[in-house]
């Protein structure tokens, strides 16, 4: 894995702790993510704010599939795309176009992760979007944000629009483009993108059947919501995700550990 590496073993000790346990933290995403089949050769992007003022975040080289992150090779940009520090990598100018629109707009939003899942492309192609026709899609009924196509994201005009019309909700569907969610941490993000996929996946395999699909009336939608907020609160906002995300790390270890180089 040397030639995908950023910098030698003096980054740990030139960023700090904190910094670097965010590095492999997210590098485990980009594994996990790897694992889940959720990729697309080397684009769409995960990121995350580094801790201090400068609202610097962390973000995929451009050219490595995301079995080929770890922690040292990721690239620290600021909200105009520029690295921040050495790096022999490329950032890819629509994961900065998208990503940095809302780092830049929602303080809360620690962690972006966008992906081009078949489900998730296939539901932003439809015209009603999500439907309420799943337990995983009945959690977030009424939650989730939608943002017209505007071509590649490579326009810096659409960020303000893109960051608008998430507003403070945590969850997107980029129509004709994908899936992207936000929270204040990666395991936050990372649970509310597992269950929008699986929303989708659901959704697709509910309609290829054929036969009328059930929406259940308006107080069972509006409980389903308060409910699945409560179930993913257990435990208190510190671990929102943590359990499932560090499961994943677990297998992520046994896997292949190098993402924490």
């Amino acid at each position: 894995m040397d030639g995908v590496r950023e910098v030698g073993p003096a980054l740990r000790e030139r960023i700090g702790e904190a910094e670097w346990a965010l590095r492999v933290q997210l590098a485990a995403c980009y594994r996990i993510i790897d694992h889940l089949g959720w990729t697309e050769l080397i684009w769409s992007h995960t990121t995350v704010r580094v801790p201090g003022p400068e609202h610097h975040f962390l973000i995929n080289p451009y050219g490595l599939r995301y079995d080929e992150v770890n922690a040292s090779n990721l690239v620290k940009i600021d909200l105009d795309g520029n690295p921040v520090g050495p790096t022999a990598h490329l950032v890819n100018p629509a994961g900065f176009v998208i990503h940095s629109a809302i780092h830049r707009a929602r303080e809360d939003a620690r962690c972006v992760m966008h992906t081009h899942t078949v489900a998730g492309m296939a539901v932003a192609a439809q015209a009603q979007g999500l439907l309420p026709v799943s337990m995983y899609a009945l959690g977030f009924d009424g939650e989730v944000a939608y943002h017209d196509f505007e071509g590649p994201s490579l326009e810096l005009g659409e960020r303000e629009r893109l960051a608008a019309n998430l507003g403070d909700r945590n969850l997107l569907v980029l129509r004709t483009h994908g899936l992207l969610t936000c929270g204040r941490s990666i395991p936050e993000a990372f649970v509310y993108m597992y269950r929008l996929q699986r929303a989708c996946e659901i959704q697709l395999a509910a309609q290829a059947g054929g036969a009328p699909l059930i929406v259940p009336p308006d107080a069972v939608r509006r409980a389903s919501v308060e409910n699945t907020r409560q179930f993913l609160a257990t435990g208190g906002v510190a671990t929102f995700g943590e359990l499932e995300f560090d499961a994943l790390v677990r297998l992520m270890d046994r896997k292949d550990p190098s993402f924490r180089s």
